[in-house]
């Protein structure tokens, strides 16, 4: 299988790292065939009359020169500690790429021997490049290496695969010729973004392998598939049926405020600024989810939920990575609403107990927040005002602070009615006026509760559901309005003049 050739700033990256005389680069892929073709690309515009070679070492296979056929590989060398001893003493100028070298790295003789390579660079030319999905340097070695950032396949090249693959089908299968209209392979360049050049292949060889044909029908399906590929780490949850605001009762200037933006957000008003998103702050139960939701379908992209607890692990630096894995990932599904639910509980302060891992994470994602450029709108949910850091609520991390309350007169006929329907029951409007009256104080949860508890009674005594049965289970229930009062007080009292009312 070909390789697409790397793209030209990340091939120009490496031909400076090497011209520079940099004896260690670490680059962090799974694409290792890629990585291989772009050293061998690089050291061919920066090796003439140097003698360099270019190597491939593996502990299966040992070493071997790969940019020349010199026969098969050296297997005498695949002791990773022969390896770095037969590298100190070679006086043979080369690129010596290291696939999966990491786990050898915790060993002091072979830190020792990198550091010693890298050292002696002005005697010997080595450059030694660990490619692994993951490497993490000794702190020895550090100063000694940059890292090598291999970037995703531009649209050409995402057309380049696209092109290559429905080739390799039309030859295998002759009888049934394979023709995409332009608009198919638009659609189809513009949904492999954010894929590696493997991933992005395999998807496009099982959809069109699968159906033998591609139709803007089957874009739904691949964008499951594209979020299994991205979602490796099981981190975000891909939402394909987001809701619609005609689902959630109340929230009219959150619902105008989105609205109003997504000219911006969806590229028809190129002159405006698109939104970042915003801070959905409130009671307990009063739609800030189903908000969440909304606004992926109003702005008419998926929905991505972050799962901010997920993220953490007792290894030093490894929750950081995850959220910034994640992130890479969300911005492979843009456009999307990622949406980060109660986010006071991940991000809070942790104290001397947390070693700082919650002020690193927070750190993390406020410098994304703040120089991410993809059509990403984040949508961050939030119960408990007192947790929450005040870096993540000051001006400017958010387009709008907005507080979710307890729903109105009109808000709780409104969600009264939502929710009937939704169940397939009737009420007219002096009903949902009634009842609305009687369950103030309620929040949305509270309501669709009543009605819930109202069916089962209504299934238990075997006659239909009517408004005094709704009635009588609200005057069963003790909202949470009531039960927390002092809390609640609280929250609205810090929100006044400090955020946008969503109703």
């Amino acid at each position: 299988m070909n390789t697409p050739p790397a793209p030209q700033d990340t091939r120009r990256e490496l031909q400076t790292l090497l011209a520079s005389r940099l004896a260690l680069i670490v680059v962090e892929s799974r694409e290792e065939s890629r990585v291989l073709t772009l050293v061998r690309e690089a050291s061919l515009q920066v090796r003439q009359g140097r003698g360099w070679g270019v190597f491939q070492w593996t502990v299966t296979e040992g070493l071997q020169r790969i940019d020349i056929d010199m026969g098969g590989p050296q297997r005498t060398l695949a002791d990773p500690q022969q390896l770095l001893k037969h590298l100190k003493a070679t006086s043979m100028p080369g690129i010596y790429v290291l696939l999966d070298f990491h786990p050898y790295l915790k060993e002091p003789v072979n830190v020792r021997l990198l550091k010693d390579i890298a050292l002696g660079y002005e005697h010997v030319a080595r450059t030694v490049v660990l490619m692994s999905y993951e490497v993490t340097l000794p702190e020895e070695l550090e100063h000694l290496a940059a890292r090598l950032h291999l970037t995703l396949p531009s649209p050409n090249e995402r057309l380049v695969i696209v092109t290559r693959v429905v080739r390799e089908w039309a030859a295998a299968n002759p009888s049934k010729p394979i023709h995409l209209e332009p608009a198919v392979v638009k659609s189809l360049v513009e949904n492999l973004n954010g894929l590696s050049a493997s991933d992005a292949e395999r998807l496009v060889r099982h959809a069109i392998f699968d159906h033998g044909t591609l139709t803007l029908s089957d874009f739904p399906e691949m964008l499951t598939a594209k979020y299994e590929l991205l979602n490796r780490g099981g981190i975000l949850s891909y939402e394909p049926a987001t809701a619609k605001f005609t689902d959630v009762g109340g929230m009219q200037k959150l619902r105008h405020w989105l609205s109003t933006r997504k000219p911006a957000f969806d590229g028809t008003a190129p002159e405006l600024d698109p939104p970042k998103g915003v801070l959905l702050l409130g009671v307990q139960g009063c739609g800030k989810s189903l908000a969440a939701r909304a606004a992926a379908g109003i702005l008419g992209v998926p929905l991505v939920r972050l799962d901010f607890g997920a993220l953490y692990t007792k290894w030093q630096g490894e929750s950081e990575k995850n959220l910034r894995d994640s992130l890479q990932s969300a911005e492979g599904l843009a456009p999307c609403v990622l949406w980060v639910d109660e986010i006071e509980k991940s991000l809070a302060e942790g104290g001397e107990g947390d070693g700082g891992v919650s002020r690193r994470v927070l750190g993390t994602f406020l410098t994304w927040l703040a120089e991410q450029r993809e059509r990403i709108f984040v949508v961050a949910t939030a119960n408990d005002v007192s947790s929450l850091p005040p870096e993540l609520i000051r001006k400017g991390r958010f387009d709008e602070i907005f507080f979710v309350d307890l729903p109105g007169r009109d808000a709780r006929a409104e969600i009264l009615a939502i929710h009937a329907q939704k169940r397939g029951l009737t009420l007219n409007p002096q009903e949902l006026t009634a009842l609305a009256d009687r369950c103030e104080g309620f929040s949305g949860a509270e309501i669709e509760q009543a009605i819930v508890a109202a069916l089962y009674s209504a299934h238990a005594a075997k006659q239909p559901v009517t408004a005094a049965m709704i009635a009588r289970e609200m005057q069963a229930t003790r909202p949470l309005a009531i039960v927390m009062a002092e809390k609640v007080a609280a929250l609205r009292a810090w929100a006044s003049g400090r955020t946008v009312s969503a109703d």
